[in-house]
């Protein structure tokens, strides 16, 4: 029998949950299986000030090299799990070795969809953005007066835009649906993004899908879309969604659904394994949901490492996300999901909103664009239990910190 801690995953959550457990003071020896070549790092500077390359990648590593060893942390890279055997508590490598482990931890992210070859998926020149190949990649293919094919108006493909605009590219952007951000904002913050990025000259086209990409010698060259234009490009981006990376998993035997289900403390339907990050589907407000963050990702590994330490207390999400655009900041306080009402507020400088959401009466989140002090204060109000005044929040004169009075 061993008490080692085995995270397969080496991403934030995997690291997170490392780093938690030995400043809890737990010494049981852990091992961190990671896929990629390199240490653990940041992924959101990835696609922002590393490919605009204002940051360097020894930056984006949480720790250096000698922090592992110090720690008695075992971090083996560029390895891939092929199975976890819950019967003798071991997982199979892809060399067919084993690692026996005491508790096991999935913290195994998500992966971008991608594009089916059918359509011109497997063309040269059609990326995703989600991990330093990745960006190594789309980096020798942005150079200025090149022109992109951002697939997909979430963040995601809308923070590749502006990156790709500041760049010097010309950027178009389609969306199926009708209309950017359609899946996670309300109509009034997708309106703003959308002047922002009409601003500097980004073509978005809304209510137009991808038909297929059309390919030379194998390289991508241009893209029929869905209303029978064709577009010439250099390159492509695909932003359309992830997919939870919960396989190994199910064929543990696990419970799946649209991710792996934990409970509030991170164990999954195995007391002995636990679950945090992309991956995780976990309970919130009386239902499940499944949180794409990195606030999500650090919360609940430290939350499950607190657990696995030998604590009791459940893990309550308090959510929250950015996404910088541009010099555009949008703050997300709370989770707006079901909401049936929204409420648009001006920001005391020029070019600063706020959007709140509402649900039956309820506020459950708010759009800060520019608005540091909305964001605050919607962030408190969440944290507290505190339902604002409507009229205070519609009086753009009004001081907000009336509402936490």
């Amino acid at each position: 029998m061993t008490d080692r801690l085995v995270i397969i995953g080496a991403g934030q959550a995997g690291f997170a949950m490392a780093a938690k457990l030995r400043a809890l003071k737990d010494t049981r020896p852990i091992t961190i299986l990671g896929a990629e070549d390199v240490l653990p790092y940041q992924r959101p500077p990835l696609s922002k000030k590393y490919l605009l390359g204002e940051m360097s990648f020894d930056r984006l590593l949480f720790r250096p090299e000698q922090w592992y060893p110090d720690n008695n942390v075992e971090i083996r890279l560029s390895t891939w799990v092929e199975q976890i055997k819950r019967d003798s508590k071991q997982v199979v490598l892809q060399d067919g070795s084993t690692i026996d482990y005491g508790t096991l931890a999935l913290t195994t992210g998500s992966t971008p969809r991608q594009l089916p070859a059918s359509i011109g998926g497997d063309l040269e020149g059609v990326y995703v953005a989600r991990d330093k190949r990745d960006a190594d990649l789309l980096a020798g293919e942005m150079r200025p007066g090149r022109r992109v094919l951002i697939i997909g108006g979430g963040y995601i493909g809308l923070e590749a835009a502006a990156v790709a605009r500041h760049l010097g590219l010309e950027v178009t952007v389609i969306e199926m649906a009708d209309r950017i951000l359609q899946r996670v904002a309300a109509k009034e913050t997708a309106d703003i993004i959308r002047v922002i990025h009409e601003t500097h000259d980004v073509i978005i086209r809304e209510k137009t899908g991808l038909k297929h990409l059309i390919g030379t010698n194998g390289r991508v060259t241009g893209a029929e879309l869905s209303d029978g234009s064709v577009i010439d490009i250099d390159f492509a981006i695909v932003g359309i969604g992830v997919v939870p990376n919960d396989q190994l998993a199910k064929e543990a035997g696990l419970e799946v659904a649209n991710g792996i289900i934990v409970d509030e403390f991170a164990r999954t339907s195995d007391p002995s394994i636990y679950a945090a990050g992309d991956c995780a589907v976990l309970p919130w407000q009386g239902g499940r949901i499944r949180l794409e963050s990195v606030q999500n990702a650090v919360d609940q590994a430290d939350a499950a490492a607190a657990v696995i330490a030998g604590g009791n207390a459940p893990y309550d999400p308090k959510p929250w996300f950015w996404s910088d655009q541009y010099d555009v900041k949008l703050q997300i306080a709370g989770f707006n999901l079901g909401y049936d009402q929204t409420l648009l507020r001006p920001g005391a400088r020029e070019g600063a909103h706020s959007i709140w959401y509402f649900r039956n009466g309820q506020f459950i989140a708010v759009d800060a664009i520019n608005d540091a002090k909305a964001y605050v204060t919607g962030k408190k109000m969440l944290e507290s239990g505190i339902n604002p005044d409507k009229a205070i929040l519609a009086d753009a004169s009004a001081d907000l910190k009336q509402l936490l009075a």
